[in-house]
């Protein structure tokens, strides 16, 4: 398993709601405390998104920020691909819309939308392999999410975990072998423990499902830790095996921002010290599929990320689907 042309990160950028929610505000919303909060999460505060603003317009901020990072003007962008379970409407796409605000003409569009959380690495590795023909050498990825539009105002369980946020990365071809995307792992298991249950063919909208609140997501917090604690490591074990890295080799974590209890359980199992895993869950809650990303993205900019590192992403999500990805940095 491996990619004929190296695909490189060429640069990364974050968008942040301006307005922060704190576990206090948050106490004065639904039944929960500040201690609560932090002892089972890490989580102190998080951004939510504006009423007058989407999904798709953190996608365009990100998404400007990592071009310039990248040094890529949207004329050079030959697909966009979009990772969020928020969109902005089930139809036209989110990622043509995204597009059309960065005038990338002449890009390809792809979503990607039901793996949740895991939706961003899906879509790097779906970038990845269409970098393999002449068609792309420049691939604009996304992940956004915002989940305050989707948790219940009255369900403390999921309102307290999630914020908003959207991180993007721009992708190019590389020319040095052995460095870019080396190896990646993923997989799933079909559960209803993560789910939105209504609005879709099965349960559509209506007004029996809007009284039932079935639109909003629904969470078994035991089932996530189960599995989450399982599934993640054993994916950056397979991962970093095919790649033929030594996890004590690998520089940086960048995994799923969920749950700092999830991270420091995670890298107990690998048996890695904590600070190779950079948290931003503490102040941004659970972004979704943009967890990983600004992680990444926090590393980059710091300048912390140095040539030759090696580095793996790693998240999951609702079905269950989780993924791993490996790079080194050139």
């Amino acid at each position: 398993m491996s990619l004929h042309q190296p695909v490189l990160v060429a640069g990364t950028g974050v968008h942040l709601p301006e307005t922060v929610v704190t576990n206090h505000d948050l106490a004065r919303m639904v039944d929960t405390t500040d201690e609560w909060i932090t002892s089972r999460t890490g989580i102190r505060e998080r951004r939510w998104l504006a009423p007058d603003r989407a999904v798709s317009d953190m996608c365009v901020d990100a998404a400007r920020s990592a071009l310039a990072s990248a040094g890529v003007a949207p004329r050079q962008i030959d697909a966009v691909v979009v990772a969020t379970y928020t969109w902005d409407q089930p139809l036209p796409s989110t990622a043509l819309m995204v597009k059309e605000r960065l005038e990338a003409g002449r890009a390809l569009t792809f979503d990607v939308t039901h793996a949740a959380c895991a939706n961003g690495l899906q879509a790097v590795l779906l970038a990845a392999h269409l970098m393999q023909s002449d068609a792309a050498r420049t691939v604009l990825v996304v992940a956004a999410d915002a989940a305050s539009r989707v948790t219940d105002p009255e369900e403390r369980t999921t309102r307290v975990f999630f914020g908003d946020a959207a991180g993007a990365m721009v992708l190019r071809r590389g020319t040095e072998a052995g460095t870019g995307l080396l190896a990646w792992d993923f997989g799933s298991e079909l559960s209803h423990d993560v789910e939105i249950p209504a609005g879709g063919s099965r349960l559509p909208t209506s007004l029996r499902t809007v009284a039932a609140r079935q639109h909003y997501l629904r969470m078994n917090g035991r089932t996530v830790w189960d599995t989450a604690t399982r599934r993640l490591p054993d994916s950056i074990l397979n991962a970093t095996a095919t790649a033929r890295v030594p996890t004590r080799e690998v520089s940086h974590f960048f995994l799923h921002q969920a749950n700092l209890n999830i991270i420091k359980a995670a890298m107990e199992k690998l048996g890695i010290p904590l600070d190779r895993a950079p948290v931003t869950l503490d102040r941004l809650g659970n972004t979704g599929s943009a967890g990983v990303f600004t992680a990444l993205h926090q590393s980059y900019h710091r300048g912390l990320v140095r040539p030759g590192d090696t580095y793996v992403m790693s998240s999951i999500g609702a079905g269950f689907q989780w993924g791993t990805l490996v790079f080194r940095q050139p």
